[in-house]
């Protein structure tokens, strides 16, 4: 089982929202130290003030995650200053939520960027030193989206069933060498975090990020494989082998509302 304890944290995507929050539940869970990647400086400083000042150790370092470059000289960065991680969380990403017609090249291959390759590039220069000390842990956070098409979501939708297939293979890989490093794939349906300003959901509500952030550590130190949120949601992989497409269509996307979740779509600006 991991320990949150003691442990060396590593959130992208920490200066706000659902990182933020779990960035503060873990320390206060007894994490050493918290490092905080994002691009939003002045938010990522007054978050880092405002956990110093409550006695924490928290470094925060301005990286942008479209950039594999800018990745592998901030993971070298901390090396070189001896903050070993121990737990992983890829958990920044951004969305466009427009048709896919509407989007132009930059939005797709930022997209892909940041949800997608971001996490697969930074986890492989973690990986190294999480192998030679045969501990620690990976936690995705994909998202219900990685399951389920969406209407003005196709592109975010790509990014998080990269995501969850990269994870999982992953997962069974560390698994196989008997690597000790443990792999968490998270997939929540909506957080009412700003990032899904406008989204409205019909039948499945949209969930808390208190709740989010619990049910993550409880995934993290169960080494729980696959979590995903609110419940209902374990069973769409029964359903959409069970029934035909337009049958799932009419069902999920009509009746439920998920092809219509999108509709009033706002968002939050983009970083």
């Amino acid at each position: 089982m991991s320990r949150i304890r003691g442990s060396t944290i590593l959130i992208t995507g920490g200066a706000s929202g659902l990182g933020r929050l779990l960035g503060l539940r873990m320390l206060e869970a007894g994490a050493a130290q918290l490092l905080i990647w994002d691009r939003q400086v002045d938010a990522m400083a007054v978050v880092g003030r405002g956990l110093k000042d409550q006695g924490y150790k928290v470094v925060t370092q301005d990286v942008d995650l479209a950039d594999p470059a800018a990745i592998g000289e901030a993971a070298e960065a901390l090396e070189s200053a001896g903050l070993r991680v121990d737990i992983l969380v890829n958990n920044a990403g951004i969305v466009c939520g427009r048709n896919f017609v509407e989007h132009e090249p930059a939005d797709i291959a930022a997209t892909m960027a940041v949800n997608s390759l971001a996490p697969m590039y930074l986890s492989r220069s973690l990986l190294p030193g999480m192998l030679a000390r045969r501990c620690g842990h990976i936690v995705n956070i994909a998202s219900a989206a990685g399951m389920v098409s969406n209407p003005k979501m196709s592109v975010y939708c790509a990014s998080k069933w990269a995501m969850i297939g990269w994870s999982d293979s992953l997962r069974i890989e560390m698994e196989r060498e008997q690597t000790g490093i443990k792999v968490t794939t998270v997939a929540p349906f909506y957080i009412d975090t700003g990032m899904f300003d406008g989204v409205q959901s019909r039948f499945i509500p949209v969930l808390q990020p208190e709740l989010v952030v619990r049910r993550i550590m409880e995934a993290v130190r169960s080494d729980r494989i696959f979590l995903r949120l609110p419940r209902i949601l374990c069973w769409l992989p029964l359903l959409q082998g069970l029934l035909p497409i337009r049958w799932f269509d009419r069902i999920a996307g009509e009746w439920m509302g998920i092809y219509h979740s999108m509709d009033a779509f706002r968002g939050r600006a983009q970083r």
